[in-house]
């Protein structure tokens, strides 16, 4: 199979598709397609393809096309060799993973001088070739007809043998593929804290004296002794447990060597598979596991930040309304900005309620006024340090004034400063103080919190799972994917977006996004999606990719403000003219629709999937994916986490989903866990299963630990709570858990708002496990 079907067929069996599917799919992303465009606007050549399976196919080709590129590298190089097999070339082709390849390529492979190679240059092969061929001779007196003025005495001659056997059997693939599936299978990870490092490393103390089976390690307990390893408190190794059999490894290894009996050569064979074991094999094993887990959590938690950011991103606007955003503060004041529906700046205002002005009333009558003057109708209030306080403040004000009046929402302020400082914002607010600005992204983000939000550097959202411990290129490619669906799921407002949310479009950047902007400063809004070929440097090619992503409302055609495709309103006006109606008048009634058969309307260019969806559009033109906005609401009275009792009943925001549970912040200013065994009256595989980012959820207090600033939450029913757990009691060994919210809007430690050998070759193993478990 030629490396043109060889890739498709192989994706298809991992994402559940045909290799068709798959090979029209790679056609059309080597040919400049995004993902959002080919999931919404090519289904009839993909089969459907949603975005998620388009994504994943994306990461698979780049690894394949390595894996390929990397194999013809090692044909050639053996080739060159004249070592090149038949047997060999079909090992090489049959190798599915860079792992096997690179196994079989081991000997073959250029490497510096090794001990092995000064003892084959001594004239010690056939020595080692006489020990396996002559098992009852001595190997003793085999070696001591090869001491020379290079081999100082019989012992050398037989160490020189001992490395190259040791070698030939450490570049044997199968053998290492088997000891490697066995350790995977058997050897639990143990950690161990520095002696001394005990206080120091207090938030790791789940991980003083801790082991489980490897092949379990789920990935926020993996980055937790990672971190702790990185940070010098830890230290970790691969261990066959006590019921374990210790000796399996060296039986792989004997029978590699064929030892069968207990002669002389058989012993000095059984101990080079010792040696070859503890000194070389052991080692290289135990790297290469470590290096597979630290993969394997990272995708985790990618994966779990991934989630968490799109949510968030997805979450209900409260709309086109004036709002009022107040970033808080003590001894700084609270930071007030007025913005109108469309997010523009009316006013701005520094009240001082709290210590040390104490100007309660000051700041009740400025922000009353303001309320009057602009007729707010949204107060959203940063959640970060005196929030509660200036909650309670508003709360008080809003008691006393008349009917309608405003609404106050706690809003999350992750990222908030970080805008703030950001070159976009200087353009944005050249002559607004820093600390204003971030008042006016809480307003903007209670509003529309997609259009605010793409503003901000992903991982500076702060959803994530240990997000600073991954590898943070494969986090920004991931977190780059996230926001680009998000954008284009919602669809953009041509005439009112701001060039960061415009450069998220499908075949638009940073560059043509400026571009729009500007054109629309200089000649007024867009009348319609055609006027976007006036914009310099836009061609056909980048208008096909944007066009259907972009809404034009009350423009010259009415189907601009719905996500009908251009290149597909010939068939929607040939719909509309089946229902007999106006265009405008179907979309306020679409009722006729449904007496006309989508099949009807399938030409050669235009198949079922794409006219289903213009159906769908015309029935509700421009919709809004996103769900009906709503807020939790903070218990009065309860301000801290001195607070909380246990069985206390709260309502509260999901903040962020882990692998072990979920984060809720109840307004005390550090949010409570609902431990993933806590999430449900029934069993749940993971939490994105009940809840996910911006959910409003009702918890009851379980634990408050006021030292360790933790809190227990649980969502699930009173008579519930007492029934045993189905397959046991969740594991609790949930590492560092969160301390207070980190400082304002920027980036937490540890992912979200957390914070949080043989005894030959001791020290080797302890340097070789510490990189294997740093990033360079």
């Amino acid at each position: 199979m030629d490396l043109k079907a060889k890739i498709p067929a192989r994706i298809a069996k991992e994402i559940n598709a045909s290799p068709a599917q798959v090979a029209a799919a790679i056609e059309l992303l080597d040919g400049g397609a995004t993902v959002p465009f080919v999931a919404r606007y090519r289904k009839e050549a993909t089969g459907g393809l949603d975005d998620t399976q388009l994504r994943d196919l994306s990461e698979r080709m780049v690894y394949l096309r390595e894996l390929e590129a990397r194999r013809e590298t090692v044909l050639k190089s053996i080739q060159d060799q004249g070592k090149l097999t038949d047997d060999l070339t079909r090992s090489i082709l049959q190798a599915d993973t860079k792992a096997t390849l690179e196994d079989i390529y081991l000997p073959y492979k250029p490497k510096r001088r090794t001990r092995a190679m000064i003892a084959r240059e001594n004239g010690l092969e056939p020595l080692a070739r006489a020990i396996q061929e002559n098992r009852a001779a001595e190997p003793s007196a085999l070696a001591e007809g090869y001491v020379t003025a290079e081999v100082a005495d019989m012992k050398a001659a037989l160490n020189g043998a001992r490395d190259i056997l040791t070698e030939e059997l450490a570049e044997r693939a199968e053998i290492l593929g088997r000891l490697r599936e066995m350790m995977a299978g058997n050897a639990h990870l143990a950690s161990r804290v520095v002696d001394g490092k005990e206080k120091d490393g207090a938030k790791f103390s789940d991980y003083f004296a801790h082991s489980e089976p490897y092949r379990g390690v789920p990935s926020h307990r993996a980055l937790a002794m990672m971190r702790g390893v990185n940070e010098g408190i830890l230290t970790t190794d691969l261990e066959l447990p006590e019921d374990a059999d210790a000796d399996a490894p060296l039986r792989v290894l004997r029978a590699a060597l064929e030892i069968g009996g207990q002669q002389p050569g058989d012993k000095f064979l059984s101990d080079v598979a010792g040696w070859c074991w503890r000194v070389k094999l052991k080692l290289s094993i135990t790297i290469d596991l470590m290096t597979d887990l630290r993969k394997r959590a990272e995708e985790e938690a990618i994966n779990v930040f991934a989630r968490n950011l799109k949510d968030l991103l997805l979450a209900a606007p409260a709309g086109h309304k004036t709002t009022i955003g107040l970033d808080p503060g003590i001894r700084t004041g609270v930071k007030l900005a007025v913005v109108d529906a469309t997010g523009k700046v009316l006013d701005t205002a520094t009240l001082y309620p709290f210590q040390p002005k104490n100007d309660l009333r000051g700041a009740q009558a400025t922000l009353g006024a303001l309320i009057r003057k602009h007729g707010a109708t949204l107060i959203a209030i940063g959640n970060g340090t005196a929030s509660r306080e200036t909650e309670k403040m508003v709360g008080d004000l809003l008691k006393d004034m008349p009917a309608p009046k405003p609404t106050k929402v706690i809003v999350s302020e992750a990222g908030a400063s970080v805008y703030s400082a950001s070159a976009l914002a200087a353009r944005e607010f050249p002559d607004l103080d820093v600390s204003l600005r971030g008042a006016v992204s809480i307003a903007r983000r209670l509003q529309d919190p997609l259009a605010e939000l793409v503003k901000i550097e992903p991982k500076s959202i702060g959803v994530g799972q240990y997000q600073h411990d991954v590898d943070q290129h494969r986090l920004a490619r991931a977190l780059d994917g996230v926001v680009e669906d998000a954008v284009n799921a919602v669809g953009v407002d041509l005439n009112t977006a701001s060039a960061p949310l415009l450069a998220r479009v499908s075949g638009l950047g940073p560059g043509l996004a400026e571009a729009i902007v500007l054109h629309r400063d200089a000649n007024g809004a867009f009348a319609s999606r055609k006027a976007l070929k006036d914009v310099p440097r836009l061609g056909a090619r980048t208008f096909e990719q944007c066009a259907g992503f972009l809404r034009i409302s009350g423009g010259d055609e009415p189907l601009d403000a719905s996500s009908v495709h251009p290149e597909a309103y010939a068939v929607a006006r040939k719909i509309v003219k089946a229902c007999g109606r106006d265009l405008r008048d179907l979309m306020k009634d679409p009722a006729p629709l449904r007496s006309l058969q989508p099949q009807q309307f399938v030409t050669d260019s235009f198949g079922l999937p794409t006219v289903r969806d213009i159906f769908a559009e015309l029935e509700k033109p421009g919709r809004d994916p996103r769900p009906d906005f709503k807020t939790a609401t903070f218990a009065e009275g309860i301000d801290s986490i001195k607070d909380l009792k246990a069985g206390m009943q709260l309502e509260g925001t999901v903040t962020n989903v882990a692998a072990f549970g979920a984060f809720v912040d109840i307004g005390v200013h550090q949010d409570g866990l609902v431990h993933v065994s806590q999430l449900s009256d029934k069993f749940v595989k993971g939490p994105h299963e009940v809840v996910k980012a911006g959910d409003v959820v009702r918890v009851r207090v379980t634990e408050v630990d006021v030292p360790r600033n933790r809190i227990g939450l649980s969502m699930k029913s009173p008579d519930a709570q007492n029934r045993p757990e189905r397959g046991g009691r969740a594991d609790r060994n949930d590492g560092p858990t969160r301390g207070g919210k980190g400082p304002k809007g920027g980036p937490r430690g540890g992912g979200g708002k957390p914070r949080n050998a043989p005894q030959e070759s001791g020290g080797a193993m302890a340097s070789a496990l510490a990189a294997a478990f740093k990033r360079t």
